[in-house]
């Protein structure tokens, strides 16, 4: 089952994303997340009124994504950042489709023109999931990441998007 998350999944979204911060290169933060920190960045984004939705199986919270402002000047408004995560025990499930799919479907109904994804290389993974989706491969950005005493890789992956305006113009 795929919902809005609120700040009451933090305690479980901290546990998924906390494996990333200490175990792989996917996220640059080094110091898991406490849950009322993941508590705030949650009320944020939902503040901002854009989509966070976590996928429940069994009853429990398996992965999550969200859509957020990519860069905070005004002449970015139209731009959003798509981020995935999933239980390292969900993963290979289709747990990550089925988010995106929501997340999509989501940002599909607002006013943006581009969704972007970074991605820490290598990550095949998510590499073929932002693809599914129509994201294209649009930057690469050499050993500007350092984590476990490594130089990481980023790429940026886009997809434009269309929305019809109020008077029914189609906007691409």
């Amino acid at each position: 089952m795929i919902r809005s998350a609120t700040v009451a999944d933090a305690d479980a979204i901290a546990r998924i994303y906390n494996h990333y911060v200490t175990d792989t290169i996917v996220t640059f933060e080094e110091t898991p997340l406490p849950a009322d920190e993941m508590a705030r960045r949650i009320g944020l984004t939902l503040g901002g009124s854009w989509p966070w939705f976590v996928l429940e199986d069994d009853g429990r919270v398996q992965g999550y994504a969200y859509a957020s402002p990519w860069k905070s000047r005004i002449g970015y408004r139209f731009t959003l950042e798509s981020t995935v995560y999933l239980d390292p025990a969900s993963t290979g499930r289709g747990f990550g489709s089925e988010l995106y799919t929501a997340l999509f479907a989501d940002i599909a109904t607002r006013e943006v023109h581009a969704v972007v994804g970074g991605i820490a290389l290598p990550n095949e993974a998510s590499v073929r999931l932002h693809e599914r989706f129509g994201m294209t491969k649009v930057a690469h950005f050499p050993e500007v990441g350092l984590k476990f005493g490594r130089w990481i890789d980023v790429g940026y992956w886009q997809r434009t998007m269309t929305w019809t305006t109020t008077d029914g113009a189609i906007l691409a």
